[in-house]
């Protein structure tokens, strides 16, 4: 995707479609939107696709030889929002987002003596699409667990689109965004910018004993 270029924030996202390669993906239409959404507010945006990267299985910084993961991680640390957007498979976030969350687990290894997480000062915020019910279970377990690891999520509703049950339209082959999505990108990039701004103005203070 084209980067926006500028120094002020940094976006990453993290298309975890099963689909791997130039294939066309639902998936990377709603997180482009997204990246593309936050662009006005002075941020920098990536993204890549996870199945694109040789991901180990395993909870650790590093599960040895070939493991694409640390090199994830330290894109995930340098920017100030991540956006983690999913498919929806059986009602659940894809294996390729459990993944994900399976090897951010290590964050919570990584708490410093003051009792702060690797990830505090940055934002995250989910976009889940699917053909099936489920876009408010798979975003409650995507949030979850990332504020589990330090994370911090701004108000509003997540970035979803949910078709037919069923059905053959998939979001790629919707010629406009929906009104209300477009409207819910606007506010999520929005809210996820300020945030991200005042944390980095601001970081969280070393916990008083």
């Amino acid at each position: 995707m084209e980067k926006h270029t500028s120094s002020a924030l940094r976006a990453f996202g993290l298309n975890c479609t099963l689909k791997r390669g130039p294939e066309e993906s639902s998936t990377q239409k709603l997180l482009d939107q997204v990246l593309d959404a936050l662009a006005p507010y002075d941020v920098e945006t990536s993204s890549v696709r996870v199945a694109d990267h040789d991901v180990k299985p395993g909870v650790s910084t590093d599960e040895g030889e070939g493991d694409e993961w640390p090199a994830l991680r330290r894109t995930i640390l340098d920017a100030n929002i991540l956006v983690l957007a999913t498919p929806i498979w059986m009602g659940q976030p894809s294996s390729v987002a459990k993944r994900v969350l399976e090897r951010m687990d290590a964050f919570l290894d990584e708490i410093d003596e003051q009792g702060r997480y690797p990830t505090f000062g940055r934002v995250a915020v989910v976009a889940v699409v699917g053909n099936e019910d489920g876009a408010h279970h798979v975003t409650a377990e995507l949030y979850q667990a990332l504020a589990d690891v330090g994370f911090t999520i701004p108000g509003g509703s997540p970035a979803y689109w949910v078709g037919e049950a069923m059905g053959s339209v998939n979001y790629k082959d919707l010629k406009r965004t929906p009104k209300k999505l477009a409207g819910t990108i606007r506010t999520l990039a929005c809210n996820a910018a300020h945030l991200a701004a005042l944390l980095k103005e601001r970081p969280y203070p070393i916990p008083k004993k």
